[in-house]
């Protein structure tokens, strides 16, 4: 029972991460009709944001304590981060919580970033073919890592979780299972952020009148214009926002995987499968088989089901894929027609 709630709880991890990335490609593919292949490199910044905040904050400033002697005679160098020697403990406290305090740059930036990016390149593509789309924003997304590898190196970066949440926390004893249900709280407040930003894009699209626009514009833009809305407007601010949260993704993510200039590459592949599973244009369906995919790769990596079928983890998600295009071809949720073109 143990081992079950632990498989669970590391699926819905893994599906809160898919679920945030297809949750940006489904709604620039709603709105836009772009199948955009750059998305995970929005992904990638977003996580070099909390890396470029935690250096900048880290940046010291060096004194000489005349109280301390190196074993030479010396007096010492004292290096202290700059923003704790201008704030005091405040400072302190910056330092700690960067990662959380990263969303702060991030939101801003990466609205601008997305906004650019439709501008200055995707919109020339509106009346392309989805190969030519693809072609173009994997291009973009390999220049972006190039530009992230050149900056950063090839490493990965380690980020530390805020102190507060650095522990486990033991899910047995809360919910009665047993004491060995034992998990890591960044985990936990990284599964508690994709579920707030998740409800938070489906209420925006829901129940705000700029997002029933956006919704109506999904389904008939050319009506939706004629009643003299500038819905092309609306759709690049829904780009900025799909960019703003993979970035946010992206940041929240640094604690769990080190940050590398690959890591965009390597959650989109499986975010395009969700996108796909769950159905083209349709946010539900993403959201969805986000997390059901997340939930069978993990049971699929137990060590249990690996010696009945090796190598299982590997393909769990594809073979879902094949299984379900070939029952339902628009999959889960999608809409009759969407991917004719």
């Amino acid at each position: 029972m143990d081992a079950f709630a632990l498989q669970l709880l590391n699926g819905l991890d893994k599906g809160g991460a898919y679920a945030l990335i297809a949750l940006g490609l489904t709604l620039v593919f709603g709105t836009l009709g772009v199948v955009n292949f750059a998305h995970g490199a929005l992904f990638m910044i977003g996580a070099f944001i909390a890396v470029s905040v935690n250096g900048l904050l880290r940046l010291e400033t060096v004194t000489v304590d005349p109280t301390k002697l190196t074993p030479w005679g010396s007096p010492m160098e004292v290096r202290t981060p700059l923003v704790q020697a201008w704030l005091g403990d405040f400072g302190g406290f910056l330092l700690q919580y960067s990662v959380p305090l990263s969303i702060l740059v991030a939101v801003p930036v990466m609205l601008l970033l997305g906004v650019a990016m439709e501008r200055g390149l995707i919109r020339y593509f509106y009346r392309r073919t989805h190969a030519e789309q693809i072609l173009v924003t994997f291009g973009l997304a390999i220049v972006l890592q190039e530009l992230i590898k050149a900056a950063f190196g090839a490493n990965p970066i380690s980020m530390a979780a805020p102190p507060a949440f650095s522990g486990s926390a033991n899910i047995g004893e809360w919910l009665g299972l047993g004491a060995g249900v034992i998990y890591p709280w960044w985990r936990l407040v990284y599964l508690g952020f994709a579920a707030v930003i998740i409800a938070g894009v489906i209420a925006f699209l829901q129940f705000t009148t700029y997002g029933m626009v956006v919704r109506a514009g999904m389904q008939d833009r050319q009506t939706v214009g004629f009643l003299g809305i500038n819905i092309q407007r609306r759709f690049t601010v829904v780009f900025g926002i799909a960019a703003a949260v993979a970035g946010m993704a992206g940041v929240m993510y640094t604690p769990i995987v080190p940050p590398s200039y690959h890591i965009g590459m390597e959650f989109l592949v499986l975010s395009f499968v969700v996108v796909v599973v769950g159905g083209m244009g349709s946010i539900s369906g993403a959201v969805a088989a986000g997390f059901l995919l997340g939930i069978l790769q993990s049971f699929a990596s137990m060590t249990e089901v690996k010696a009945v079928i090796p190598g299982i983890d590997q393909v769990i998600v594809y073979l879902v894929a094949v299984a379900v295009l070939l029952i339902r071809p628009r999959g889960l949720m999608g809409r009759k027609g969407v991917m004719e073109n």
